[in-house]
């Protein structure tokens, strides 16, 4: 799922080509796609894009009238620039957004539609419909953050990636923040130690500010079209068995459901490999069998 390093690169790519300009047609490939009816979609069409803005894992869109387009794209939704009038394929693509210099087309991989797009009018429908309310951290001081991630007793993994505590980390930058901060995604967050919360937040905001800068270079003029959440470079997401970048060790992996951490037993968690059913049983039922299902508990008000 495309987080916060990730969707910041799209918003700025777009502000580069979208922002100033009308928004001509709107063309539905799946109808599926939308998830709202009122304001109707087509009120959006002819209206000039105003500014962008990030909220969580959401790509919002704000037009003329106070309207917003507001774009979900979940674990396989990916974004691409192509000229204007690119046709639309099933079953990757779901629509496209046609402007004067070019189209923005969605697709999604996988036969499990889960991307969506929302209308909405008015900052506060954008804030009481879409918001999950999860913290900036890179907006945020130390206090704030503690007072946030303290304020229940879950599993570092769960309480980083739960859209109503943090925005925009997900599972890929979880972990890397994870491997940074040199803590075990089963630590409980009422158990920290003070120093461990501050390093933790130091990890965040490192971690989170040096990947945009990295997506930002490779991007450079061009749209980020390379949206992935395995990344050449990354220390434990996805390296499971790989040696560890900072002591060597086999980089070790946790599995629950479908959900998946990848930490370093030597640097996180005093040597100690973790066993799956351990992760179950601190887990119990207070996480949902996905992450797509936890990104999905913050819109079923919409």
């Amino acid at each position: 799922m495309p987080e916060l390093p990730d969707i910041v690169v799209y918003i700025e790519a777009l502000e580069k080509r979208i922002l100033g300009q009308p928004l001509e047609h709107v063309r539905l490939a799946s109808p599926f796609l939308l998830r709202s009816v009122d304001p109707p979609l087509i009120r959006v069409e002819g209206k000039t894009v105003r500014q962008l803005r990030r909220i969580g894992k959401r790509i919002s869109i704000g037009l003329e009238d106070d309207l917003w387009l507001v774009l979900h794209l979940m674990i396989a939704g990916r974004l691409h620039w192509r000229p204007r009038g690119a046709k639309v394929s099933r079953p990757r693509g779901l629509a496209a957004f046609d402007f004067p210099n070019g189209s923005l087309v969605l697709t999604e991989a996988g036969s499990k539609k889960r991307a969506s797009l929302h209308v909405v009018s008015g900052d506060d429908g954008l804030r009481s419909l879409l918001d999950p309310g999860g913290l900036e951290v890179l907006e945020a001081d130390l206090h704030e953050f503690t007072k946030v991630l303290t304020a229940s007793n879950h599993t570092l993994k769960r309480a980083l990636t739960d859209p109503r505590s943090f925005s925009g980390i997900g599972n890929a930058y979880s972990d890397e923040i994870l491997f940074e901060a040199q803590l075990s995604p089963v630590a409980l967050t009422q158990k920290l130690k003070a120093e461990q919360i501050a390093r933790l937040y130091d990890a965040i905001r490192r971690s989170l500010t040096q990947w945009a800068d990295q997506l930002r270079r490779e991007s450079g003029d061009e749209f980020p079209e390379k949206v992935t959440a395995f990344r050449e470079g990354m220390a434990v997401h996805g390296r499971y068995n790989e040696p560890c970048p900072r002591c060597g060790a086999k980089i070790q992996r946790i599995r629950y459901a479908d959900n998946e951490s990848n930490y370093c037993a030597n640097c996180q968690t005093g040597g100690k490999l973790l066993a799956d059913r351990a992760l179950s049983r601190l887990l119990r039922e207070d996480w949902p069998r996905t992450l797509d299902e936890l990104e999905l508990l913050t819109i079923k008000k919409c």
